[in-house]
């Protein structure tokens, strides 16, 4: 098991309900895993923003299912452009 922290943005803290969470996971968790236990945790609201949102993981931008690989995970809503 490690702990990742998950950081919220925009409506993606709007749907959390919170700044940012720590996160007990497997050291094999994906992040298919990871949408669908947001999902769970944090509802409807959460199920738009990942629809068509996006992960940043340590700095990197994911949209993939594939495993976290990192300690830090923000949600990031998508974005209006401008």
């Amino acid at each position: 098991m490690s702990t990742i922290t998950v950081r919220y943005f925009a409506a993606a803290e709007e749907a959390a309900g919170a700044e940012q969470e720590e996160w007990q996971v497997s050291t094999d968790a994906t992040l298919d895993w990871l949408r669908q236990e947001l999902i769970a945790r944090h509802g409807s609201a959460m199920e738009r923003v990942l629809r068509g949102g996006s992960f940043l993981i340590d700095g990197k931008v994911r949209r993939d299912a594939g495993a976290i690989l990192g300690s830090n995970v923000d949600v990031l809503p998508p974005f209006a452009g401008g």
